[in-house]
């Protein structure tokens, strides 16, 4: 998928907004990255992934979904080209003294593009590709993707699958109303970086500029959950939808109407819980 959801800040007038990617990362990888775990677990049954499984993961991130399928057997290796933060957490991740397991060692990380990925002369080609950022929620996000899975497309098999994911409808994404508080307070810079309702072909448009065939899809509850109102703020403001808005007005506003936002979401325990839908698409290289 695009590499990540961390934007670059905009510019603005006045007093500049520093934010702090590494503990951005942090609490990508520690809070809101596990909500993404009904996602891995459907497509990887749906694909049966497991030891005969060499998987490229495109935009890995912290990489979580790269443990999940070593986990299974799997041979991973995770590509990204914009978030070094998240990247250098995931290697911590998956050194094979960290989590044990015998798929440790032909797991790997690899801070660019996919042409950068090192491969032996006589080492097989990936028969899986996965670009689990979900896409559809920021104006500009699937522009790169394109360009992104074509660099990919050498690197594997004929007819390998292509997972793409995406924000399910609005109305089936509660976080949906949250979201658009970044998309109030980023105007007048509203443009590239600013949340947007997802659109229903936005995956099938992206696979098709690829020159990919789509071959199946789904969709996967995937509710955001958090301990408090506190730790939903950090893991939402981790995943850069809120970047643009920080940077037309400033961390202390942001914060402020977020946490307001959530209010409706906090049930009588402090939690705050949101259902949302993502979608996937599993398109096949030509």
């Amino acid at each position: 998928m695009t590499p990540t959801l961390v934007r670059q800040q905009l510019p603005r007038a006045g007093r500049a907004t520093r934010v702090d990617r590494c503990a951005r990362a942090r609490d990508w990888a520690e809070i809101q990255e596990r909500m993404l775990v009904p996602l891995y677990e459907a497509v990887y049954r749906r694909l049966d992934v497991g030891t005969g499984t060499r998987l490229l993961g495109l935009g890995c991130g912290s990489g979580l979904a790269l443990l999940m399928a070593a986990g299974r057997g799997a041979a991973a290796t995770g590509v990204d080209s914009a978030a070094p933060e998240r990247t250098a957490l995931a290697r911590e991740r998956l050194r094979p003294e960290s989590w044990g397991t015998r798929a440790g060692a032909a797991t790997r990380v690899v801070e660019g593009a996919p042409e950068d990925v090192a491969r032996a002369p006589d080492e097989p080609l990936y028969n899986l590709v996965t670009a689990f950022e979900p896409i559809g929620s920021l104006a500009g996000d699937s522009e790169g993707l394109g360009e992104l899975l074509a660099a990919a497309t050498p690197l594997a098999e004929r007819g390998t699958p292509v997972v793409l994911a995406g924000w399910g409808p609005p109305e089936r994404c509660t976080t949906s109303a949250v979201l658009r508080v970044a998309t109030k307070l980023a105007d007048p810079l509203r443009s590239t970086g600013s949340w947007r309702p997802a659109l229903r072909d936005d995956l099938e448009e992206v696979a098709q500029r690829a020159g990919l065939k789509p071959d199946g899809s789904g969709r996967v509850a995937c509710p955001f959950g958090y301990a408090n109102v506190d730790n939903a703020v950090r893991g939402l403001l981790s995943t850069g939808l809120f970047d643009a808005a920080i940077g037309a007005t400033d961390q202390d506003q942001v914060d402020k109407e977020l946490t307001e936002a959530l209010h409706p979401h906090r049930r009588r325990d402090g939690t705050v819980w949101m259902p949302n839908v993502f979608r996937y698409l599993i398109a096949r290289t030509p």
